[in-house]
C-alpha cells in the first residue's frame, strides 16, 4: 500500500523528469494511465498540503487519470471529499486514484458514465450533493482529442468533441450554481492550443478557446454570488490522451513535448506539475482577488 508523503524530499530541489524519447506505444481511445510507460508522475511528494480545501466537496470529471487525478489526489491532501468521474472503460484507472485518496483519511466516490450525455451531467451534481450534503469545488478537466485534417473531421467526431469538452462545462456549470455558495469555485482545464493554435486539432482547438471564453463570461456573471470562476491553460502533458489519440503514431507518442506539441523545456510536463496551479485557484486562502483568469502552465512562454 502506498504511504502518505512524508517530508523527506527536498521541495527546494527540482527533479529530473522524465524527457523525450520515450518508449513507443499507442493505445485504443480512451486510453489507461496504467499501460503508459514511463507511468505518468501524479502524487506530488514534493508538495506540503496546509488544510487548504479542508471540509469541502470537489467534483472532477476524468479525475481517474491525468491531470484530473493529481488535482483529486492534491485536492484530498488539502482536505477535500472528493467526486471523480470517468468513462466505464477507465474504471480500473479510477479504482487506483481512489484507494489512494481513501489511504489518506477521504472520501472519494467514482461516477461512470458519458459526458456528451446531458442527463449525465445532471446526475453528477445530483449524486455529489445527495451523497455530502453541498458542493464547493467543480473541476471539469475531462476532455476529447483526435489529430485530423480539417477534411477528414467527421460529423460524429466534431459532434463528440464540442459535447465532452463545451456543452459539459457548460451542462455541469448550469447545475451546479443553485447548489453552490459563497466561496465556491469553478475550474476548467483549457490547453496551450486555445492559445496558440496547433495544426489537426481544429475541434479540439475551438473548444479550449471556447472554454477560455465561458470562463471568463462565468466570472463576471457569478462575481456577485461570491464565485469564482478560473482556468488553468497547459502545454503539453503525460497522459494516457496522448497514446490514445488516434491522429499520433508510436513514433510521434515518443516524441511528444519534444517534437510533437514541443515546448523549450524539450519534455512534456508530469501532472504533478500543474495540480498545485488548480490548488491555488481553488483555495480562497490563495486566490480570493482571482476570478476569469487563463493561467498558462506551458513550460515556456506563450
Amino acid at each position: 500500500m502506498y504511504q502518505k508523503p512524508t517530508a523527506t524530499a527536498d521541495p527546494s530541489k527540482p527533479l529530473s523528469e522524465p524527457k523525450p524519447p520515450f518508449p513507443e506505444q499507442k493505445q485504443s481511445p480512451p486510453g489507461l494511465e496504467s499501460k503508459l510507460d514511463p507511468a505518468p508522475r501524479w502524487r506530488g511528494e514534493r508538495y506540503r498540503p496546509a488544510d487548504k480545501l479542508k471540509g469541502m466537496v470537489a467534483i472532477i470529471t476524468g479525475g481517474d487519470s491525468g491531470i484530473g487525478r493529481s488535482v483529486a489526489y492534491h485536492f484530498a491532501r488539502e482536505g477535500a471529499s472528493i467526486v471523480i468521474t470517468c468513462l466505464p472503460e477507465e474504471e480500473s484507472d479510477a479504482d487506483e486514484i481512489r484507494d489512494a485518496i481513501q489511504d489518506l483519511g477521504r472520501v472519494c466516490t467514482v461516477v461512470c458514465g458519458d459526458l456528451s450525455d446531458s442527463e449525465f451531467c445532471d446526475l453528477i451534481i445530483e449524486k455529489t450533493v445527495e451523497e455530502f450534503g453541498r458542493l464547493d469545488i467543480l473541476v471539469h478537466n475531462a476532455a476529447w482529442q483526435n489529430r485530423k485534417k480539417i477534411t477528414e473531421l467527421s460529423e460524429d467526431e466534431l459532434d463528440t468533441t464540442m459535447k465532452v469538452n463545451v456543452y459539459a462545462y457548460l451542462r455541469l456549470v448550469r447545475a451546479a450554481v443553485p447548489h453552490m455558495k459563497e466561496g465556491a469555485s469553478i475550474l476548467a482545464t483549457g490547453s496551450v492550443v486555445g492559445l496558440e493554435g496547433s495544426d489537426r486539432l481544429n475541434d479540439y482547438g475551438a473548444t479550449k478557446g471556447a472554454i477560455h471564453s465561458i470562463t471568463k463570461c462565468l466570472a463576471a456573471e457569478l462575481v456577485e454570488k461570491k464565485i469564482r470562476v478560473n482556468c488553468v491553460a497547459p502545454g503539453p502533458v503525460w497522459t494516457p490522451l496522448n497514446p490514445s489519440d488516434t491522429g499520433l503514431d508510436a513514433e510521434e507518442v515518443a516524441q511528444f513535448g519534444k517534437e510533437t506539441g514541443g515546448t523549450p523545456m524539450k519534455r512534456p510536463a508530469q501532472p504533478e506539475e500543474l495540480a498545485p496551479a488548480y490548488v491555488f485557484l481553488a483555495s480562497n486562502a490563495d486566490s480570493s482577488y482571482i476570478t476569469g483568469a487563463v493561467v498558462p502552465v506551458t513550460g515556456g512562454p506563450v
